[in-house]
């Protein structure tokens, strides 16, 4: 079925018909659903070089994907995408990834927005005074951040969960617990959620007058063997930590091996708290000790990143809005009570 067919059948115009499908605002609500149940019904599919013809928009949502030698896939990122993907599918989006190298992303930004390639892109994880940002913002192409930065001089549209918030209750239950030697295994320390979660972490020890020393912390990409690395340097510590908590399930995993292998037990000498972006693969509670969490699901991040996208494209969002997402702290049998 082409355009012309599906709007007799309707008994509308082309004009009107093309503009429901495209999200355009001045189209009745109860016109765009009755448009685009009757396109899916019959299968009906815009051509995607007459609608930008047409409309001006390519249905893309670009993404400059970061790519070389010390780049390694990233659960999170295929997690947060496939969430991103279940949104775009049903809504008539599609997603261009155009890979650069760290260096050359600026460039590759500035090109696929002079080709018009794409009529909006998303930003992952974000560093202070984020060059990204401030770019996008000049070269006027509607864009969200998926986390944020800080150090900027104006705001810009995002979606983040409550890292400071999320750390900060995690690590008063472990005060709360009796805990006085924390450790924190974070994310890398550059970008913006790490700095967040330590912040929280250490704003709740501060204020019942527990330290969270350097010796305490480490800071690495978030792998399993990380994990296992960092939770070794730790555990040999004279004063091992009672209690740990971890930016990651993958780098969990990697603990739980270096306490085993460390003759420690959970909870009876280590408690234990990560973070669970919510991976179908890998569930908290199916651990040997159910565990802890933190838990927002990042999936759910990515369908909220292309609903607004889609939204920002058809002109039904503008401005600079935030948007912060509450964390879920899911107390299970990896804490307990401290010994020593």
């Amino acid at each position: 079925m082409n355009l012309k067919q599906l709007s007799r059948m309707l008994d509308l115009s082309q004009t009107t018909v093309s503009r429901a499908l495209n999200g355009y605002p001045e189209v009745a609500e109860e016109t765009r659903r009755r448009v685009v149940d009757a396109a899916k019904r019959h299968g009906y599919r815009p051509n995607p070089s007459a609608r930008r013809l047409a409309t001006g928009k390519a249905g893309m949502i670009g993404y400059v994907m970061p790519t070389g030698a010390s780049v390694e896939i990233d659960p999170h990122f295929v997690e947060f995408l496939s969430g991103l993907g279940d949104y775009a599918r049903t809504h008539e989006l599609d997603l261009a990834l155009s890979p650069s190298t760290m260096e050359d992303e600026e460039t590759t930004y500035r090109r696929i927005v002079a080709n018009r390639q794409v009529d909006a892109v998303y930003i992952s994880s974000p560093r202070p005074k984020d060059s990204r940002i401030r770019l996008l913002n000049e070269l006027g192409i509607p864009f969200i951040v998926h986390g944020r930065s800080e150090g900027l001089d104006f705001d810009y549209p995002f979606l983040d969960i409550d890292n400071e918030a999320a750390f900060y209750e995690a690590a008063r239950l472990l005060v709360q617990l009796g805990h006085r030697r924390i450790a924190l295994i974070n994310g890398n320390p550059d970008q913006t959620f790490a700095i967040h979660r330590e912040r929280g972490a250490r704003r709740a020890m501060t204020a019942s007058g527990v330290e969270l020393p350097p010796s305490r912390i480490r800071a690495l990409p978030m792998t399993e063997e990380n994990g296992y690395s960092a939770a070794r340097e730790i555990l040999a510590a004279k004063e091992r930590p009672t209690a740990i908590m971890c930016s990651s399930m993958l780098m969990t995993l990697g603990i739980i091996r270096a306490l085993r292998d460390a003759g420690l037990s959970v909870p009876g000498d280590v408690s234990l708290v990560a973070h669970d972006d919510v991976f179908p693969f890998l569930r908290p509670e199916n651990f040997p000790v159910p565990l802890a969490t933190t838990r927002s699901s990042i999936r759910s991040a990515g369908q909220r990143i292309a609903e607004r996208l889609a939204a920002r494209i058809g002109g039904l969002e503008e401005g600079a809005r935030g948007e912060v997402w509450p964390v879920d702290l899911v107390v299970r049998g990896s804490v307990a009570q401290a010994r020593t």
